[in-house]
């Protein structure tokens, strides 16, 4: 499409609009590319404006300030002027692009300033590319039928969190049998295409459970694959490389992995004693911690709940939504996507530990499940535009305390955290997207469902196959 702007020389001088010629290509549903041409008349006016901007304070040998001729102030500074000219009216003429053809930017324009020369006759012509909010018809979002996770806590579950805390306290004893699962081996991992070594860690400290979860690979079936193991024993398996591994060539391809037992230990868990109770919160009884876990385990109960409702919200809002996303977009919402997910772990309750399970969790499902979830946000965000969902700072205030109460952090320390790390932004979506969830789900209808608590049947460790992590800088 493209259009031209015409505006008289009155208004000209009066709003300072640029008369454009101005072409917009759809290259996908959130992407353009715009040519723009700027009339010889503006670009004349531009300059006239700039001199008459530096008259005043133009330093020319034999004048005083300000006294020197139009015409050497003009050869004088003739490259400083074209600079300035045109850094003018390429901002003006994106902005203008900007309003006059209705684009909403998500993204800085795609531009090469550098390469932008402007002429000494005729107009200048230069083009970008612009990452737009998509435009698509809105889903269906009132009366969603959402099934709503339920339980009980119960004495069974306040045990076994309670054992989980008294693990993380428990002693390491060698041990000479062979490791059973909740057992500790120590162990070198060689990760290996053919002959070729791809990556390798030492002395890794993993607890055995059914699944070993790496950064971009999983290896199921890891306790019995060391069942058998002693000291000295080296074990292999197949892995297969994620496909949303960072290095493009390996993804979805099958490597070995070897595993050398170095130590096999076992966790004799302490007695809960006054001092131990002291130590995990200053509690006075057993009774007092058995409190707290129950309020933990609730709240984390609260945020199952809310991701599963949020699931299925947002399968429901995206069922439709057929239409393609930019990969650099779907690259940085990735990265921001974890950064919001981690945030609202910390919200609700989950330690250091579990965080890092669940982000090795999350970095692997990220760039997958990304494409719906920046769908959801754009139709979210649609939903929440025409029925005036917005922030006010009581909101910021109330997420900080919670990030705050659960972190043991001082509010104004968490609020100087998030804004030195650039996450107010993170922050605010998260609490647009909440509000206009939850404004789904008063209009939805409910049916309470069992919930169970998820149990580990997986360790984590924070290593990539690859070398290289979903989301870090590669050299």
């Amino acid at each position: 499409m493209s259009s031209t702007t015409d505006t008289s020389p009155e208004q000209l001088d009066e709003n300072q609009t640029l008369t454009l010629e101005v072409d917009v290509e759809n290259v996908s549903t959130c992407e353009r590319k715009v040519k723009v041409t700027i009339t010889r008349e503006d670009i004349d006016r531009a300059f006239e404006e700039a001199i008459g901007d530096l008259m005043p304070t133009a330093l020319l040998p034999g004048f005083r300030p300000g006294r020197a001729p139009r015409r050497l102030v003009s050869s004088r500074y003739k490259s400083e002027l074209k600079d300035q000219v045109r850094s003018k009216l390429l901002s003006d003429a994106m902005s203008q692009v900007t309003e006059d053809q209705k684009l909403a930017p998500i993204s800085e324009p795609d531009i090469d300033l550098e390469a932008v020369v402007l002429p000494d006759e005729g107009p200048l012509k230069f083009e970008f590319g612009i990452e737009v909010r998509p435009e698509f018809e809105m889903p269906k979002w009132k009366g969603l039928s959402i099934n709503r996770p339920s339980r009980d806590i119960t004495d069974e579950d306040i045990d076994d969190s309670l054992a989980n805390v008294l693990r993380d306290r428990s002693r390491l004893v060698p041990f000479s049998g062979e490791p059973k699962t909740g057992d500790l081996v120590v162990a070198n991992l060689r990760f290996l295409d053919g002959d070729k070594v791809l990556s390798h860690a030492e002395e890794v400290e993993i607890v055995v459970r059914p699944k070993l979860s790496l950064a971009d690979a999983e290896l199921s079936g890891f306790d019995a694959l060391v069942k058998n193991a002693k000291h000295g024993d080296t074990v292999q398996a197949t892995v297969t490389i994620s496909n949303e591994a960072a290095v493009e060539d390996l993804r979805g391809k099958d490597v070995t992995v070897e595993i050398e037992v170095l130590e096999v230990k076992k966790l004799e868990p302490p007695e809960l004693s006054a001092a131990l109770l002291s130590e995990l919160g200053e509690f006075k009884s057993a009774d007092d911690l058995r409190t707290a876990i129950r309020n933990q385990l609730e709240s984390q109960l609260e945020w199952h709940r809310r991701k599963q409702v949020r699931q299925q919200v947002s399968s429901a809002l995206t069922a439709s939504a057929d239409w393609e996303l930019p990969p650099q977009l779907l690259r940085r919402q990735a990265q921001r996507e974890l950064e919001r997910a981690i945030l609202e772990l910390r919200r609700s309750g989950f330690d250091d530990d579990s965080i890092r399970r669940h982000v090795n969790e999350l970095r692997q499902s990220a760039m997958a499940s990304t494409a719906r979830s920046l769908k959801e946000h754009f139709i979210l965000e649609r939903i929440a535009e025409e029925t005036g969902v917005s922030d006010v700072p009581s909101d910021y205030d109330e997420e900080i305390r919670a990030i705050a109460n659960q972190s043991g952090e001082s509010p104004r320390r968490v609020r100087a955290g998030l804004e030195r790390r650039g996450l107010m932004d993170v922050l605010r979506n998260q609490i647009i997207e909440r509000k206009t969830v939850e404004m789904v789900e008063s209009e939805a209808k409910f049916k309470d469902t069992p919930f169970d608590f998820p149990k580990p049947d997986a360790e984590a460790i924070d290593h990539a196959v690859c070398g290289v992590v979903v989301g870090e800088e590669q050299n």
